[in-house]
């Protein structure tokens, strides 16, 4: 089941989101768990099961709050007739989630704006209804595999490796130094787990992805005092598409708890502020896969 989402059903669906977000924060502040952090498995990869695609921005994030609410262990989703079309049957009284498709359309120009050959593009939206692997019967999913432990450090390291952006390790801290483009990195050992490391060192390549030379990131103009806030949701939610992406846990930083309130204040303040995040999330999730050798021999 689908629909085209006027402006106002898009602000409810972010609304929504941004509620809900805004409900397992509150819910219990003390254990610092945002619903995009996730153990490495098949959950923490949102994929519908008609394409075998991974869905994207904001729709990860709508999965994922809907799979932690009701406790899924399966990141298979599909509408109603996909899963027929799958041989399978959605449950009667199963509550689906909802996801939107951004598509573009080409209309007549009517003004001076548009391409050279008179149209112009347009974006809409359309909502589907969707529906977990777990709310359907006589559906058999493959069994996820997850890296090792001993294998996320060499993993993260190579991801990383193959983004151009200078690092120095041994420091006090993890950081990234806007003026000299370079992420400071303390040793491996001084993580909990190579997961812990892993998601540091992506968190801090994806603060690296927003400088003038890579994509230009900014929130200072719309966000004013809550830019830096801003920019820490989107270095969290790339790190946890990447993590997810590459079969490895993504546990709170440390340092989590030091933005609970300026995320809180953000979200209430403007409930679109996460569809951004989201988005610019994804274009840098985009941006660090494109750097990696398979996507550059691809291309």
């Amino acid at each position: 089941m689908s629909s085209n989402l006027s402006a106002s059903a898009r602000a409810d669906v972010y609304t929504r989101i941004t509620a809900e977000i805004i409900a397992a924060i509150e819910s219990d502040p003390g254990s610092w768990r945002m619903p995009w952090h996730h153990h490495g498995n098949a959950i923490a990869r949102p994929t519908n099961v008609a394409s075998g695609k991974r869905y994207r921005g904001i729709n990860v994030l709508a999965l994922w709050i809907a799979a932690d609410s009701a406790r899924y262990s399966a990141g298979l989703w599909g509408t109603y007739r996909q899963w027929m079309a799958a041989g399978a049957h959605v449950r009667k009284g199963e509550r689906a989630t909802t996801v939107v498709l951004w598509k573009e359309y080409q209309s007549a120009r009517d003004d001076d704006e548009g391409d050279d050959d008179g149209r112009r593009t347009r974006l809409f939206a359309r909502a589907f209804s969707v529906f977990n692997a777990a709310q359907v019967d006589d559906y058999k999913a493959s069994k996820c595999v997850e890296l090792e432990a001993s294998d996320q450090t060499k993993a993260a390291d190579a991801f990383f490796a193959a983004l151009g952006i200078t690092a120095s390790f041994g420091a006090y801290d993890a950081h990234y130094r806007i003026s000299e483009d370079r992420i400071y990195m303390p040793v491996v050992g001084a993580f909990r787990d190579g997961a812990s490391y892993a998601g540091t060192l992506l968190h801090e390549a994806a603060h690296a992805t927003g400088a003038k030379q890579r994509l230009d990131r900014n929130f200072g103009e719309r966000f004013a005092d809550q830019a830096r806030a801003m920019e820490e949701a989107v270095a969290e939610l790339t790190a946890s598409y990447v993590l997810a992406d590459l079969g490895i846990a993504h546990h709170p930083r440390p340092d989590h708890a030091a933005y609970i309130a300026s995320w809180l204040e953000l979200l209430k303040h403007d409930p679109r502020a996460i569809f951004t995040a989201a988005s610019k999330a994804q274009q840098a999730a985009d941006w660090m896969h494109a750097c990696q050798p398979a996507a550059r021999e691809a291309a």
